[in-house]
């Protein structure tokens, strides 16, 4: 007996020795396994392309008052997971990444260099010690810092620490142009002849990003010229551009550079700016803020554009609250999927895009030209509405939604060689005398065509919330990241392409938006078989009303009293029916949630029972 109790304390001390001499050996190693749904802790090729490209030391000082007792859990969770991510950093970095941790406790030296860093001090507790959580990129003498990590914009925060390195080892910035019709997309500055003080406009938030690594340059409306160090040039909503400044986009196109375009057949944001101060997204529009297109400019490409009509799509509409705070369905709101969205370097990541009111590009490339649509409607759900019904509601734009099977085009890049659109120069006529100016036939670039303007504007990228760290804007899905991708490659690091979104927490729910969709033709249905009735009705009273005095009175009034209470016998019947579209409409999203929870609480624990019995029965085997 006491031989067996040896035996067993032995082969205890033996397993514990195994166990402990395995997790060393198993911590030296760098093999890692990530089995998170957003690979949270995993490094994304871009990320690792920039670390492989490093020449030069980089040091990553994490500043995070982890011993700070009023720290709130949910940060202190979150921090966890950037110092994991930011090991990954250190791993992949060949020797050439530091990770150095820091817990500036208040009055202490790690507080004092927190400061100098500029990581932003913040109150958990009013009475209690400041807290830090924020990251300095060193490199030499360069140092690029993120004052403080906000948990809301956990889909950017690997984006965030590898532009901070890239700007910390290559601090130069290319020269973006911006041109637009739409005034303060860069912002304004106050009029120094106004008395009151005033604060400049920062401009769209789409833009404000931007100049963290590029320099914007604003470009006039009337340019007749593109300065030649501008890299990338993003059209805003061309309005009513002279033949002069079209020429100079198209020789700037020519001559090599990069082209971003933003057209639109409705712009809500120049609309706004023409003095109405209804909000935008849910206004019943009265008048027009006027189309965009580049007109001689698309012709030579090969480029289409309807001006005079928007895009509806029942499968990528949005719900919103009307004005007597009714909840209504529009179809030109267009909030895209992954479905939506083709797959291509610059799309990576990315689930979800809104474009409000925007337009559909077909696309015959002329010859050395080529097209590759990456946004797109449904192909069941879309048709094109007219553009001028806008102002009428989303109730006057259902009746025109007539889906025709047809895949519109929302967005997409025209690539190779590209021809001039004025072999003469601007402005040239038939028998003119004037002086032809210098023109550059032909020449390869690239360029990226938006039917839409809007989808850059603060409404439709960005939503302000109050945080810890005070007033942020957080995304509002993926609008910004395929922007700035799209700008990283024509002017930027293309290694950043990719990294900007891991997905948004909140995607769309694609199967429930198909229910939502066929439950609003039935309603659509329904409401045209009620109005239907209800003129039918109508016109039968009339035709009683007709030729009927004196005596008949009281025969009226017993036939018209039938009549209506036909009606409102027909108008509860329709009623209950839709009220039952809905309850069927609820009653399937709400069995769809539950498999889903079903799903996913029992599936690992069944793969684990799965692979035990497996396991046990391969031992049997044996």
């Amino acid at each position: 007996m006491k031989n067996k109790k040896a035996f067993a304390l032995v082969l205890l001390a033996l397993i514990l020795v195994i166990v402990g001499a395995a997790n060393y050996i198993l911590s030296a190693l760098s093999a890692r396994v990530d089995l998170t749904a957003e690979q949270l802790y995993t490094l994304s090729p871009g990320s690792k392309a920039v670390l492989g490209k490093l020449d030069r030391k980089v040091t990553l000082k994490f500043f995070f008052s982890e011993s700070a007792k009023d720290m709130p859990p949910s940060l202190k969770t979150y921090a966890e997971q950037v110092r994991d991510l930011l090991g990954e950093y250190e791993r992949a970095g060949n020797g050439n990444v530091t990770l150095e941790i820091y817990d500036p406790k208040q009055d202490s030296d790690e507080e004092e260099w927190a400061v100098k860093y500029g990581i932003e001090p913040q109150q958990a507790n009013p009475f209690g010690a400041p807290i830090y959580f924020g990251l300095v990129a060193v490199c030499g003498t360069q140092e690029q810092t993120i004052p403080g990590f906000d948990p809301r914009m956990e889909s950017t925060l690997e984006y965030e620490i590898t532009r901070h390195i890239t700007r910390a080892v290559w601090p130069e910035r290319p020269v973006v142009g911006v041109l637009s019709a739409i005034p303060g997309v860069l912002g304004e500055q106050p009029n120094p002849m106004m008395m009151q003080r005033q604060r400049p406009s920062r401009g769209w938030i789409a833009f404000s990003e931007l100049k963290k690594d590029y320099d914007v340059r604003e470009i006039a409306k009337d340019a007749e010229s593109i300065d030649d160090d501008v890299k990338a040039l993003v059209v805003v909503h061309p309005k009513d551009l002279s033949e002069k400044t079209l020429f100079a986009i198209d020789q700037f196109v020519i001559k090599g550079g990069r082209l971003i375009a933003c057209v639109d057949p409705f712009s809500f944001k120049d609309f706004q700016a023409s003095g109405q101060q209804q909000n935008p997204m849910m206004m019943q529009m009265g008048g027009q803020g006027g189309p965009s297109t580049l007109g001689k400019l698309f012709d030579a490409w090969g480029v289409s554009f309807d001006t005079s009509k928007c895009v509806a799509d029942d499968k990528a509409s949005v719900q919103m609250r009307g004005r007597n705070g009714a909840v209504e369905t529009d179809a030109t709101l267009l909030d895209l999927g992954k479905a939506n969205i083709a797959k291509d370097v610059l799309t990576a990541g990315l689930s979800q895009l809104l474009l409000p009111y925007a337009g559909a590009l077909e696309v015959t490339a002329k010859d050395g030209l080529a097209f590759t649509p990456i946004l797109t409607t449904s192909t069941n759900g879309a048709c094109l509405v007219e553009a001028s019904m806008l102002q009428m509601g989303p109730a006057a734009i259902r009746d025109q939604i007539k889906p025709d099977g047809v895949r519109r085009t929302l967005a997409g890049r025209l690539t190779g060689t590209f021809k001039t659109a004025f072999p003469k120069g601007p402005d040239w006529k038939e028998g003119s005398t004037n002086a032809v100016p210098k023109v550059v036939a032909s020449g390869e670039s690239s360029v990226f065509l938006f039917a839409d303007a809007d989808f850059l504007a603060d409404e439709a990228c960005v939503q302000v919330v109050d945080t810890l760290f005070g007033q942020q804007a957080a995304l509002r899905g993926d609008n910004l990241a395929l922007f700035a991708n799209i700008v990283e490659q024509f002017a930027g690091r293309e290694e950043l392409i990719g990294l900007r979104s891991r997905g948004p927490s909140d995607r769309p729910f694609e199967v429930v938006r198909e229910l939502r969709a066929e439950a609003e033709k039935k309603f659509r249905a329904k409401a045209e078989d009620l109005q239907k009735k209800f003129n039918e009705t109508n016109k039968k009273l009339n035709d009683l009303l007709q030729g009927k005095h004196g005596t008949d009175r009281k025969l009226i009034s017993q036939e018209l009293e039938s009549a209506i209470g036909e009606a409102r016998r027909e108008k509860a019947k329709t009623q209950k029916e839709l009220k039952n579209v809905r309850k069927e409409l609820n009653a399937d999203i709400e069995n769809l949630g539950f498999r889903l929870k079903v799903l996913n609480i029992c599936l690992v624990p069944l793969l684990v029972v799965l692979f035990g019995i497996v396991h046990a029965l391969l031992r049997r085997k044996r």
